[in-house]
């Protein structure tokens, strides 16, 4: 049986990590990150969690170290965030096109300039185009489960998975949950076994250059892949569900208005919990609105959108991220969703917190009580 436990979101990510039994385990310390890889050095260093830890001086050397042991065919983890994470940047190409599955956590925090703490979605949605998979949590319960379903998924489909809580918000808060037991896990997630890894006795070659045709024949058969991804992904979640009895699809509907609801609100992260309650509110008040929240940006839902947001009239799109000269970065990604319809919404672009200013359920019920206000060419700043 599950047990339950009274964790801030960084150390449930620790717990989650722990259950999934990495063989190697490389950090470096970064505000808000840190909590999870203090935890999981204490847990090595118990042994509670049979596990190497490297030590190293930067994220660059954690997502090296990583990517060494992963091509050794170890199951391994690694987390980041702002900074730390666009340190990265290189080896998460290099992570990606060669084909190799890690599991990465990112506290999701704002990146400088100016010099902030404070958590938005920049950091992560800076990354986009990598070849990671991208997947949002809004509660320390979905990134906990989340990382045992992504091992499974980067495992099967040999690509790297990056997780995402946001920083303060989940990675500094208590909340109440459920642990699974190690048998669970077990028997959800295999051992992983590397179908090509660094051998001495079996030499290969790894990162070897291509030339043109071979390298767009191997992007070709990434892009492919990350298709697939969806359905197995959605594959993975229904068979988490029948063992755990906790839900989770790509995209969620949170909150559901009446029938005569023709708006709806998209967010990712933590803050849909806000945003639950700003709509709660609203459709007791009289004014129908649907809620919906992303869970996953990379590989894009298109087709789970488009059949969620069907016979809507209007999308209120709230970003943390920004593309600047362009608008909300999770605007774009839905308007190019939407566009072929032939009756597509409008999109209403809302920047609503960036470097972690604060959003109350008033903030969201203004927004929705002034859509007929919003600009639907421009970015909407609050």
């Amino acid at each position: 049986m599950e047990k339950p436990a009274i964790l801030l979101g960084s150390e449930a990510v620790a717990h989650g990590v722990k259950l999934c039994r990495p063989q190697v385990i490389s950090a470096y310390p970064i505000t808000p990150q840190t909590h999870i890889i203090e935890t999981l050095s204490e847990m090595v260093d118990s042994g509670e969690l049979e596990s190497q830890y490297i030590k190293v001086e930067s994220e660059m050397s954690a997502i090296a170290a990583v990517l060494g042991s992963v091509s050794a065919g170890s199951r391994s983890f690694t987390a980041s965030s702002s900074q730390g994470l666009a340190m990265m940047h290189e080896i998460l190409h290099w992570f990606a096109g060669a084909r190799l599955p890690l599991v990465l956590v990112n506290a999701n925090r704002a990146l400088g300039a100016p010099w902030n703490i404070w958590s938005d979605q920049s950091d992560s949605f800076s990354q986009r185009d990598t070849g990671w998979l991208q997947v949002y949590c809004e509660t320390s319960q979905e990134a906990l489960d989340t990382i045992i379903m992504a091992y499974k998924a980067s495992e099967q489909l040999m690509l790297p998975i990056m997780v995402m809580i946001d920083g303060f918000i989940l990675s500094h808060t208590m909340e109440r949950l459920m642990i699974p037991t190690p048998k669970m896990v077990d028997d959800f997630l295999p051992p992983y076994k590397a179908p090509y890894q660094l051998d001495p006795e079996n030499p290969l070659t790894f990162g070897a250059g291509a030339h043109p045709d071979l390298f767009y024949e191997l992007k070709k058969a990434y892009s492919e892949t990350m298709t697939e991804a969806l359905t197995l992904i959605d594959q993975c979640q229904a068979e988490f569900a029948q063992k755990f009895n906790r839900h989770y699809d790509l995209v969620m509907r949170c909150q559901e208005g009446n029938n005569d609801s023709d708006t709806a609100v998209i967010c990712c992260g933590a803050m849909t919990g806000t945003a639950r309650v700003a709509i709660e509110r609203l459709n007791e008040n009289g004014t129908p609105v649907d809620l919906f929240k992303l869970r996953l940006l990379r590989p894009f839902p298109k087709n789970a959108l488009v059949a969620a947001l069907k016979n809507k009239k209007r999308i209120i799109v709230l970003n943390r991220a920004c593309s600047y000269g362009v608008g909300g970065t999770l605007s774009q990604e839905i308007r190019t969703a939407l566009y072929d319809l032939p009756d597509h919404p409008i999109v209403n672009d809302v920047m609503i917190s960036l470097g972690g200013k604060e959003v109350f359920p008033e903030t969201i019920i203004k927004v929705v009580n002034d859509r007929e206000q919003l600009s639907a060419t421009e970015p909407n700043w609050l």
